[in-house]
């Protein structure tokens, strides 16, 4: 199970230029063949399906606390494109005006006709993330190599997602990403190399670039997000550690386990679009909450 927070595990700055095809750009970062549905949904049923736990309980602990992590990565790429296409269109209740007019240029038009400006489970091209992506064989040894092989993968998209976009909205959630995401990289390395043997850290950086090439990715390495990885439960995973543990073949420091999530930021409070009708409640008075709340002792804001 998953104990669903209401909160980012950063703090996403605001767009200084929001831009739909820039949306579009980092949509492959959440729906692309190597994108967070795809980690998100190999790790969850590697851990699912996982067999023979008792014995090698360390290797499931990983698998499942990196699983839990990937959610919140889906989170945050969508807060991303979220903000990038917020007011993007023109703001109004009049169709015949055509608010949506500039939308005909957008490279994604997925983002109005089937969303309300929103992020959808698509590539940067628009087309959606399919199951087809899941690869869970039973085989230890080729599951870890194919997660090694994935975020590998996922790494290198997101420096080429990185070098398209500017905007500091879209950038400091790729280099969060390029943290966290390299953190994993490392964890399977690691869960390999506990594994067989090989010294498959070695092969790291893939691609031959270090993180803090990227002001964005720096920052989060000086708070040492690099090496906490995180079990994402309260009691649960706590072998991690067996596996996760050493120096970082990046700079040398110690791996860490920490049980428990991050402690998260506010979700951005997106902006009403009434030309696409989202969410469409301009007749709903929300005193009607409050009212209520009050009644029953409950904290209400709007």
């Amino acid at each position: 199970m998953i104990l669903k927070m209401d909160r980012l595990p950063i703090e996403l700055p605001m767009p200084k230029n929001p831009s739909a095809n820039d949306a579009a750009a980092i949509q492959e970062l959440l729906g692309g063949k190597f994108g967070e549905m795809s980690t998100l949904m190999n790790y969850t049923f590697q851990s699912f399906n996982f067999r023979g736990r008792k014995k090698i309980r360390p290797f499931y602990d990983v698998i499942a606390s990196i699983a839990g992590e990937e959610y919140g990565h889906i989170e945050v790429v969508s807060y991303a494109i979220n903000l990038l296409l917020t007011g993007v269109t023109k703001r109004g209740h009049d169709p015949v005006a055509g608010p949506l007019a500039d939308a005909a240029n957008a490279r994604n038009t997925y983002h109005y006709i089937a969303s309300g400006q929103g992020s959808l489970p698509v590539d940067s091209m628009g087309n959606f993330w399919t199951g087809q992506n899941v690869f869970s064989s039973g085989n230890l040894k080729l599951d870890l190599l194919h997660n090694f092989f994935l975020e590998c993968g996922a790494r290198a998209n997101k420096i080429k997602a990185y070098e398209m976009v500017t905007d500091p909205t879209a950038r400091t959630m790729v280099g969060y990403l390029l943290v966290r995401g390299g953190l994993h990289v490392v964890a399977y390395a690691k869960a390999l190399e506990k594994l067989t043997g090989v010294e498959v850290t070695k092969l790291l950086p893939i691609p031959n670039l270090s993180n803090n090439a990227f002001p964005e990715a720096r920052k989060f390495m000086e708070q040492k997000l690099h090496l906490s990885l995180y079990t994402f439960s309260q009691d649960d995973y706590k072998q991690s550690g067996l596996i996760w543990n050493g120096p970082h073949p990046d700079d040398g420091q110690e791996c860490y386990v920490v049980e428990g999530g991050m402690p998260g930021y506010p979700v951005p409070d997106l902006d009403e679009e009434p030309q696409l009708n989202a969410p469409g409640t301009e007749d709903f008075d929300p005193q009607v909450f409050s009212d209520m709340a009050k009644k029953m002792g409950i904290k209400y804001d709007y």
